[in-house]
């Protein structure tokens, strides 16, 4: 992201139904990532076409079926909010033609996209096919539930959940994946991903912290996000803290070099790997119904 055209780093909703938030990568300066998340009420239909990009459709709310061009599916467990369970994932290639239906009094809905050259098949996951990762320690522990994971099938797009308890840090020790770094063997060690982090609080009156900073501090800033606020991470370390009192919930989407989460840790806070004495107790949030 060029950072002389002051695209904010905090965005906040459009409005509250509808496709409530939305962030396009032509907007933002970025190569590839677009986002965004939609209310549906009811018998309320979706059509549409991806053409040259690869969808990621993550349930947050509700239930729904889909008939495409590669197969039909249908939730029928679908999670109350994100706090009552794991994401249900559906994934289109380029090319497909598409029709949803809400199948819930109301639906929530995010979507991550971004231009693709290559295909991949359909696939729709289920909660208890996401693989749960209890990362950190002490107050730093978090649950991270993969959906479109490295190696999932498919080119660019990447996406996790993540659930942080009430004042915990998260993406933290700092990482970031901001320029293609291979090792002495040609894998690649660092990715250069664009990424948004969309929040959803437990308690309405919720917030979250979250810094975005590079090494020598030319970018150096603080999002304070709320319900259903999306923060840009357009380069840099990128940690968060959950305010002390409000459990916070992130969906995260990743595109970029390479289909992978391979990051770089700040090394001031490298340290703190090695100081843990447990994990919290809080966690895990959510399981799988």
């Amino acid at each position: 992201m060029n950072r002389d055209k002051k695209y904010p780093l905090l965005v906040k909703p459009l409005k509250q139904s509808g496709i409530y938030q939305e962030v396009l990568a032509k907007e933002a300066d970025w190569q590839y990532l677009n986002f965004n998340a939609r209310l549906l009420k009811q018998g309320e239909v979706w059509k549409g076409f991806t053409g040259d990009n690869e969808y990621g459709i993550i349930l947050l709310s509700g239930n729904y079926s889909i008939k495409t061009n590669h197969g039909r599916w249908k939730t029928v467990n679908g999670r109350k909010s994100v706090f009552d369970g794991i994401a249900h994932t559906l994934y289109l290639p380029r090319n497909t033609e598409f029709e949803l239906i809400a199948e819930s009094e109301i639906l929530d809905l995010a979507l991550g996209w971004c231009e693709a050259t290559e295909d991949f098949p359909a696939r729709f996951k289920t909660p208890d096919e996401a693989a749960i990762e209890i990362r950190g320690g002490d107050n730093a522990t978090r649950q991270i539930n993969s959906l479109i994971e490295p190696g999932f099938g498919s080119q660019r797009l990447v996406s996790v959940e993540v659930y942080t308890p009430s004042g915990n840090w998260s993406s933290f020790p700092a990482h970031k994946h901001d320029e293609r770094i291979l090792d002495e063997n040609g894998k690649v060690k660092e990715a250069r991903l664009e990424e948004t982090y969309f929040y959803k609080i437990d308690k309405p009156q919720g917030y979250a912290i979250q810094q975005i900073y590079t090494g020598d501090r030319r970018l150096d800033e603080i999002a304070v996000a709320r319900e259903n606020d999306v923060v840009l991470v357009p380069k840099g370390y990128h940690p968060v803290v959950a305010g002390h009192g409000y459990n916070v919930y992130y969906l995260n989407f990743l595109t970029g070099s390479d289909q992978s989460l391979a990051c770089t840790n700040d090394p001031d806070h490298e340290w703190i790997y090695d100081s843990w004495s447990g994990k919290d107790a809080r966690i895990p949030m959510v399981s799988a119904k």
